[in-house]
């Protein structure tokens, strides 16, 4: 898993960045307008800076709860993958080792979502961000 928690209870959370999509992409303009439209809060902790700083991560509390955008699917995903849906969003929920990644499903860029155990029930995050991420990444055809 790409993303790490922070322990500090000030400064960045340390958030791996996916790749980059072209410039102009689907993928692109999909990232643009979901990371333009995050919250400054998440359930009650607030928006936090990410090191490295990318267009494509954001952080909230402590410890952080990630958000990345445009990475690749989860490596354990397949067809037979159980999924769960939230405000009409499909998510594949992975069990880590302190806490849950969530990744969209589907979608023309992921969006996943790391929640440490401190935020359990973890998919309080997942249920906040869905209404966003529905209006802003459009489905894969």
């Amino acid at each position: 898993m790409a993303v790490m928690f922070t322990s500090a209870c000030t400064g960045a959370a340390t958030v791996d960045p996916p790749s980059p999509p072209p410039e102009g992409s689907v993928k692109a303009t999909a990232c643009a307008e979901f990371m333009a439209g995050l919250p400054h809060e998440l359930v009650g902790e607030s928006l936090r800076e990410t090191d490295p700083p990318s267009d494509l991560t954001a952080a909230w509390g402590h410890p952080a709860i990630t958000v990345r955008c445009g990475g690749p699917d989860p490596a354990a995903l397949n067809p037979a993958s159980e999924l769960t849906v939230v405000g009409n969003v499909e998510w594949f929920a992975e069990e880590l080792t302190e806490g849950y990644a969530f990744t969209t499903y589907k979608r023309v860029a992921n969006v996943e979502v790391t929640v440490p155990d401190d935020y359990a029930p973890e998919i309080g995050p997942v249920s906040e961000l869905s209404p966003l991420i529905a209006e802003t990444v459009q489905p894969r055809e």
